[in-house]
């Protein structure tokens, strides 16, 4: 169903409330069409989001999910880090589908390059410690994607180590700053344990200058470019990578990815202050699902989780790593509205509970000293020592993916979604009953 038109200044964020995989990428395709400039402002490909289209599925993991819309600007931000081969092959395969990339994707010259020095430092970290007794490593490997995006964003933090994009346009600033770049990597790599030739600066210079060639026609100051729209009265999408409970500042940390993923990530992740944010959508599941290490309090380990791993394919868009599942964590929810400030929410995968006799949803926690706990606790360590207290709801047998509104909704689905816009204090005005774009029931 296609959600009713806004004014055309209306400018949107798109942000997932929960440890990702909320169902972002469809909800944004769906929004598209009300906006007229889609842009992604943090994260890198370590990130996927998957649209389904007329039973065609699209994995994406750097290009904002509006390129599956003809006409419409997408734009990588100065907040997102790219592996230029990536990004080049995403293009390719989404070129190869029939979906036209070209002067409709921009990239910001600011965004920092993802090298394959940042790949074998991941990867060699995440090795090292986990050659590490576990009772020494605790809380040290956090289970990263290994594709780099942490080192990245520590190299631009360190700032004399990092590369942008607008660097690779410069073949002999690049090798300039390879040259220095690589004996420290090569140092850095060997202390780690890692068997490997010392970096060449003069292949990397060559072959990140070429990549730089090909995505020249791309690369631009998208800052400027984003600024251009708004004062031409252009709507703005943000796309929000990873999700709340990722967030390097105010997710569980150290179980956390390296950006800002909430929507506070928008001002610095692309250059336009928050008060041209005019709506903020926040995203959930209808139930919880997390990828990798980390504490998860309604986390099922049973035969009803595995039912909603295989029902609801909780499957990694990036990595294909099973994802854990759990029932719905409000407590979790709440407390990203708040961080996000969101304006309202879409309930995602609901058809996926169809089935049950009984749900579950956490409403608080019950900590080890016996006291009642309804805050979330975003240290790791803490949240750990957490366990649910849950209210039940009767679960429904209907099928639901082809009913016409939420009004044809069971019962007993109507009440599960009204219990939590009641929860939240803030309006369901999506809520997903199957994959495809036209599964999603809009209320005003």
């Amino acid at each position: 169903m296609t959600p009713a038109p806004l004014s055309r200044s209306t400018n949107t964020a798109v942000v997932g409330l929960q440890w990702g995989d909320e169902g972002k990428g469809k909800i944004v395709d769906l929004l598209t069409s009300q906006h007229d400039v889609i842009v992604r402002y943090n994260g890198g490909a370590n990130a996927g989001h998957t649209v389904e289209v007329g039973g065609e599925r699209y994995a994406l993991h750097l290009i904002p999910s509006g390129i599956l819309n003809p006409g419409k600007l997408n734009v990588i931000g100065n907040g997102v880090v790219v592996d230029p081969e990536k990004l080049l092959e995403e293009m390719d395969r989404l070129r190869a589908r029939g979906v036209c990339v070209g002067d409709n994707l921009k990239v910001s010259d600011r965004a920092h390059v993802v090298m394959p020095y940042h790949k074998e430092q991941d990867a060699a970290l995440e090795e090292f410690l986990a050659g590490v007794a576990s009772d020494e490593r605790g809380s040290l490997a956090i289970g990263t994607t290994r594709r780099g995006i942490g080192p990245t964003y520590a190299d631009k933090i360190q700032r004399s180590t990092a590369i942008r994009m607008g660097d690779l346009l410069d073949g002999a600033h690049l090798h300039d700053r390879l040259r220095v770049i690589c004996r420290l990597r090569s140092a850095e790599l060997k202390a780690l344990g890692v068997n490997t030739e010392p970096l060449d600066p003069d292949a990397l210079a060559t072959k990140f200058a070429a990549l730089g060639e090909q995505l020249k026609p791309n690369v631009t100051d998208t800052v400027y470019a984003l600024h251009g729209a708004l004062a031409q009265g252009k709507s703005l999408l943000f796309e929000g990578a990873n999700a709340c409970l990722l967030d390097i500042d105010h997710g569980t940390y150290p179980f956390v990815t390296s950006s800002n993923c909430s929507s506070l990530g928008i001002p610095p992740g692309t250059g336009v202050p928050g008060a041209h944010i005019h709506r903020i959508l926040g995203i959930m599941k209808a139930y919880t699902s997390r990828v990798g290490a980390g504490p998860f309090p309604t986390e099922l380990h049973d035969e009803t989780g595995r039912l909603i791993r295989e029902r609801g394919r909780e499957y990694g868009t990036t990595t294909g790593r099973p994802r854990r599942v759990g029932w719905l964590d409000l407590v979790a929810v709440k407390y990203s509205a708040m961080i996000c400030g969101a304006t309202a929410v879409a309930c995602t995968l609901l058809d996926v509970l169809t089935g049950f006799d009984e749900l579950k949803v956490c409403t608080s926690y019950r900590m080890r000293d016996g006291s009642e706990n309804d805050r979330f606790l975003p240290d790791a360590r803490m949240l750990a020592q957490a366990t649910p207290i849950y209210r039940s709801f009767l679960g429904w047998d209907e099928e639901i993916r082809d009913v016409a509104d939420r009004a044809s909704l069971p019962a007993n689905a109507a009440r599960y979604i009204e219990f939590i816009e009641e929860a939240l204090n803030l309006p369901i005005t999506m809520i997903g009953v199957g994959p495809d774009r036209r599964h999603t029931l809009v209320h005003a």
